[in-house]
């Protein structure tokens, strides 16, 4: 019997719509009450500017900018809480951590903000530890991210204005480290009683219903072959403490 290594908890979708909520109160609070704080996302190579490494993620230009962070982050939170629950919340927090501070440390100019680079940070990470772990439900998962999101990777070069593309490329790298370093969490591929090396074939209930030239028997006369073979050993075991019992009368 296979081991169910992936289970459903409500955690699974309540996180990401945790998630999703602090970033869209942060941009109610943006706009209804303090605009200034947009100010606050990465300043490449700045001390000041360090600050937006924690803050960056939380803070949008725009409505449309928001959304469209919105539905991906979502997305990918969710397969994410889903296949890799045990190191989840350590791919976002470091994720944020060491995505921003390579767009810190890579940018040229500007006030980089939003999503964008923990979104890349998570397509990474989930397409290379689908690859890297061989399973295959987390390959099938890579390849649903290659074809939802694929196109993001041409965004890790500049090729629009306006657009951080080194916030992608900062989270692309940051997706694949976290491939590698997190390799001993990887799913095993699921493996049925008859493969492990404890197993007993004459010990397996299902293999009891076949004789030994591979004949399928019904549960009456398996049971009934079963009680024989035990009777027949223990006639046998009976049999042999007579001779020795003999053997040692004999002797004296």
């Amino acid at each position: 019997m296979a081991v169910q290594q992936f289970k459903y908890s409500n955690s699974v979708v309540i996180y990401p719509f945790l998630i999703l909520f602090l970033i869209w109160a942060v941009f109610w609070y943006q706009v209804q009450i303090d605009y200034g704080i947009k100010s606050l996302g990465i300043r490449p190579q700045k001390i000041e500017g360090l600050l937006g490494i924690f803050t960056s993620p939380f803070l949008h230009g725009d409505l449309n900018h928001l959304y469209n962070n919105s539905i991906p982050l979502f997305v990918l939170s969710l397969a994410l809480f889903y296949f890799y629950n045990k190191i989840a919340w350590k791919i976002l927090l470091y994720g944020v951590l060491l995505s921003g501070f390579l767009t810190w440390l890579i940018g040229d100019s500007g006030n980089h903000i939003g999503a964008s680079g923990l979104i890349y940070v998570l397509v990474s990470f989930i397409f290379f530890k689908g690859i890297f772990a061989k399973h295959y439900r987390l390959i099938a998962l890579s390849l649903i991210v290659v074809f939802l999101y694929g196109s993001m990777i041409w965004y890790v070069f500049p090729i629009k204005a306006g657009m951080s593309w080194e916030g992608h490329l900062g989270g692309l790298i940051t997706g694949f480290l976290f491939a590698l370093i997190f390799r001993k969490h990887v799913a095993k591929p699921e493996r049925f009683k008859w493969e492990e090396p404890s197993y007993n074939e004459e010990e397996d209930p299902f293999m009891k219903h076949f004789d030994k030239n591979g004949n399928f028997i019904e549960f009456e006369k398996a049971v009934e072959n079963d009680v024989e073979s035990e009777n027949e050993s223990e006639r046998n075991t009976h049999e042999a403490s007579k001779i020795n019992y003999i053997f040692k009368k004999e002797k004296e």
